[in-house]
């Protein structure tokens, strides 16, 4: 049996738009001075609490934006501030 033609609703479905690969803002270090090595201080609990949602996770770097390496970062000033009872392990 001879395969089917596409449709041109699959054509055009085929044919996506290709975007243009923006950089991203880093929420962390918006300055552009990036020190290294990557720190960020758990005793800064403002900007931790942005990175932590309500459940008391971590959020990804898809949804907080950070690079590889300050997500990394902020992930180990997460974890300090736990231990030392400054951010909760569980939400509200």
């Amino acid at each position: 049996m001879p395969p089917r033609p596409m449709s041109t609703r699959s054509r055009a479905r085929k044919r996506s738009r290709v975007r243009s690969r923006t950089r991203k803002k880093d929420p962390i270090f918006v300055d552009g001075h990036r020190p290294r090595p990557m720190y960020v201080d758990y005793k800064d609990i403002d900007l931790l609490s942005k990175m932590v949602n309500r459940q008391g996770r971590i959020m990804g770097r898809r949804k907080s934006g950070c690079t590889a390496v300050s997500q990394h970062a902020v992930t180990a000033a997460v974890k300090r501030a736990r231990f030392m009872a400054l951010l909760p392990y569980v939400g509200e």
